[in-house]
């Protein structure tokens, strides 16, 4: 709805981004022009986390690397039945799959490890100086990199850690790239 009421053009989806799958082959300006969009339709205030935001909610009140513990259970068996990336599921999904397939976390979220990298309203700087109230830093020295948390469908499973970040520029669209949005409480 969004794409056809600002008329742009849908995002590739490679066969892997529609339905209850999550969007792909967005950019950060994409994701930050829908949640402008959305607060607009609803009457609510939707934006991207901030990286603060995001790994809070990926921990889900845990302290390991994943809010599931390891991906292997007391035997030494991998489990393939926790997130969606290369190595995680078998056979390789080699593609998103539709939300809700794995688990949710402690705060009911699903796919906090896996499926796309997300979009958050960082820029991708050192943590020196970053903020500590849990806002998000808008002001980088380095280059105009954005800040993508988590990992994808195509990431091993060291990369899906709930402090793994990276970044990319804010026009770039890739598939295995998508975001969740914050939706903030009325006052």
């Amino acid at each position: 709805r969004f794409a056809e009421a600002t008329s742009r053009t849908k995002p590739g989806d490679q066969g892997g981004g529609r339905g209850s799958r999550p969007v792909i082959n967005v950019s950060w300006n994409d994701a930050r022009d829908y949640a402008t969009w959305l607060s607009t339709q609803t009457g609510r205030t939707y934006r991207l986390p901030s990286e603060a935001e995001w790994e809070y909610a990926a921990r889900a009140g845990t302290t390991t690397a994943y809010h599931f513990g390891s991906f292997f259970d007391l035997g030494g068996n991998l489990r393939r039945d926790l997130a969606n990336c290369q190595g995680c599921n078998n056979p390789t999904l080699n593609q998103t799959t539709p939300v809700g397939r794995f688990a949710a976390n402690a705060f009911g979220l699903h796919d906090m490890h896996g499926n796309v990298q997300e979009w958050v309203q960082d820029c991708r700087d050192t943590y020196t100086g970053a903020p500590t109230d849990g806002s998000a830093r808008t002001s980088c020295s380095g280059l105009p990199f954005l800040v993508l948390r988590s990992g994808s469908w195509s990431d091993q499973r060291r990369n899906l850690r709930s402090a793994r970040r990276t970044g990319r520029f804010s026009d770039e669209r890739v598939n295995n790239v998508g975001f969740r949005l914050v939706r903030e409480l009325s006052p």
